[in-house]
């Protein structure tokens, strides 16, 4: 036996790795994991290469829990260590053998499939551990099996021991204040966590499974009886999907991949896109195109990034522009720097280059769809507009690209490019200052009466559904030359799409100014409206309720975030008086009494049209309505 010192800069190592190195204490089992997979992959490769020609065997990582004596055992049967590479690995921290084996190895066949960058890996183990056992047995000839031990201070103890097999145990002597840490459940849900694909079978105790009797035995109907046997509880998948060659997959494989990732979502995924690039960087991984409606949030952070199958994390965002993190499935690139903790991405020049790489790829997917079977395109867009308004918002290459693939549904359920939906109206929705005029509902049920005047003026009218069409509608305007986008009901359609004609008015501007007081003083909420007449036709509404288009769009963008102008825009709307229609001119031959009780019952019809009409209001509208019955 012999003692020593832990090579470390300051003998308070140990404090700072348990409180500050990782900022999770969970990932203690995922580096020791790791590092018992690297340990097998290196003896694979080593056998590979002709420097081991013993038995391989089966390769595996099993984890071992004994709560009576509070430890967590990490075992492999990978190339163990020698005394003398211990004090080269574990005695001299920050010195990864993964790095160093990569390097010698380099450009060989299987290197790059160590895992490596782990560094401070293993010390991770005193996070949660009062003392540490390093257990190893080289797979060199003749090698003498050792124990390395610590307790957590600068000093350790390497002990010459008997060990049959070749490979390594980790025993952590689980510490009093992780003692979560020696529990079955909890150890199962970090393994699952981190360890669902790694490359080689992780195994955990055992599971419950049911076979035919081994006997025959048979139950009252005749059917052999099922018997519930122990089996060993391999809680990964060593070659998920992305590790595979798209030409290997079929389509029922990229779907029972995405259940297998997300076994709680009930909703298949319109499509993938199977990412497999090897230059200039190494990037695999499978993404997929959810359904999105309403709920954008609820979307994010369903891709899960991982290195060299090893989780790492599910926020992606210094990895992906925002708007590809609506995605989801796996990205795993060896490529992406890590910290120390592998929780916090850095960004450097490989990850915008991934980066940018994903975003291509995702527009070229969706171009192509696009072309290939438009049809197809058209059936799935009301899911895919989100993402598409999303991406063409945040990343101006991707919006580049979107011109040609972006959709808009007019509400006879057609679709159109804005290309060829500007072409259509062009001729009727072109107003005197030559700007083509495109006007959408956001609710055609709600502006069902706006829809149906401009349909009966031969105007076209766009639906817009998604949360995101304020901020779209106005990057399309900055876009496209000579458009402008209104709401319906944002105006009188006279004023929407101004033209060189005007209708004279019936009421001559005194009669205008007797009458605005009388609306008025009908109003509840004054403050929220205001009153202007205009002359329309008279076979439009007697009056209509609008919110000025820019006032409007501010306002919702405000609500979703990004309009930069909070608090600026109360609610406020126009209540139009058209001043050729008969019953404003009834009104306006009316008593005084009569006067005043017209004019409530016409705003509050028009209020009533918009679900303005609340409350107390909306009670006395229709008890008034009754009597006049």
């Amino acid at each position: 036996m012999r003692t020593g010192q832990i090579n470390v800069q300051t003998e308070n190592i140990f404090p700072i790795i348990k409180k500050f190195l990782y900022s999770d204490h969970e990932i203690f089992l995922r580096e020791l994991v790791s590092n018992a997979v690297d340990a097998s992959q290196k003896l694979k490769f080593f056998a590979k290469n002709g420097e081991f020609k013993g038995e391989l065997g089966n390769l595996a990582v099993e984890v071992i829990l004994n709560k009576d004596e509070k430890t967590l055992t990490i075992r492999d049967n990978g190339i163990g260590m020698t005394a003398d590479e211990i004090d080269k690995y574990i005695n001299q921290i920050a010195f990864s053998g993964a790095e160093e084996f990569v390097q010698k190895y380099k450009g060989k066949e299987g290197a790059e499939n160590i895992i490596g960058h782990f560094g401070l890996g293993f010390y991770s183990a005193f996070m949660v551990a009062e003392k540490v056992q390093i257990k190893t047995k080289s797979f060199v000839d003749g090698a003498q099996a050792v124990q390395w031990e610590s307790n957590g201070s600068p000093e350790f103890t390497i002990t010459e021991i008997e060990k049959e097999s070749r490979g390594t145990d980790i025993v952590l002597y689980i510490a009093e204040d992780s003692i979560e840490f020696l529990e079955k459940a909890r150890i199962q849900e970090i393994l699952s966590k981190y360890c669902k694909f790694l490359p080689v079978p992780v195994i955990f105790g055992t599971k419950k499974e049911y076979i035919d009797s081994p006997e025959g035995e048979k139950d009252e109907d005749g059917k052999i009886k099922r018997v519930a046997v122990d089996v060993e509880n391999q809680v990964n998948n060593t070659t998920p999907a992305w590790t595979k060659a798209p030409i290997d997959l079929k389509d029922e494989d990229y779907k029972s991949f995405y259940r297998e990732l997300y076994p709680m979502t009930f909703e298949s995924p319109l499509f993938h896109i199977h990412l497999n690039v090897d230059y200039p960087f190494n990037l695999t991984g499978i993404l997929y195109f959810p359904k999105i409606k309403e709920n954008v949030e609820v979307q994010r952070n369903k891709i899960n990034l991982y290195s060299n199958q090893v989780f790492i994390t599910d926020s992606v965002e210094n990895i992906v522009p925002e708007f590809l993190t609506l995605l989801h499935g796996v990205i795993d690139s060896p490529d992406i720097p890590l910290n120390v903790s592998r929780s916090y991405l850095q960004s450097d020049g490989n990850v915008k280059k991934i980066s940018a790489h994903i975003t291509k790829k995702v527009a070229d997917k969706l171009a192509e769809m696009f072309k290939k079977d438009r049809a197809d395109f058209e059936s799935k867009w009301d899911d895919l507009q989100v993402f598409v308004q999303y991406g063409t918002l945040s990343e101006e290459k991707f919006a580049e690209k979107a011109k040609s693939f972006s959709l808009v549904k007019s509400t006879d359920g057609k679709y159109y490019t804005i290309d060829e939906y500007k072409e259509k109206i062009a001729a009727l929705q072109t107003d005197k200052d030559g700007k083509t005029v495109i006007l959408y509902t956001n609710n055609a049920e709600m502006q069902y009466g706006f829809v149906k005047k401009a349909n009966e003026r031969g105007y076209d009218v766009l639906s817009f559904e998604s949360p995101l069409t304020p901020h779209w509608i106005s990057k399309m305007e900055q876009t496209y030359e000579n458009i402008t986008f209104a709401r319906v009901d944002a105006d009188t359609l006279d004023k929407l799409i101004k033209k060189e004609e005007e209708i004279p008015s019936k009421l001559t501007k005194e009669d205008e100014d007797k009458l605005k007081p009388v609306f008025e003083n009908s109003l509840v909420e004054k403050e929220k409206y205001t009153v202007q007449f205009e002359s329309m036709s008279a076979s439009e509404s007697p009056i209509m309720v609008t919110q000025p288009e820019f006032i409007r769009r501010m306002m919702e963008q405000q609500r979703m975030g990004g309009g930069g102008f909070y608090g600026a825009f109360p609610e406020h709307y126009t209540i139009v008086v058209n001043s050729n229609h008969d019953k404003i001119n009834n009104v306006l031959k009316a008593s005084e009494e009569d006067q005043s009780r017209k004019a409530k019952q016409l705003i509050d019809l028009a209020l009533l049209s918009q679900g303005l009409l609340k409350g107390e209001a909306l009670d006395s509208f229709i008890e008034r309505s009754i009597e006049l019955v």
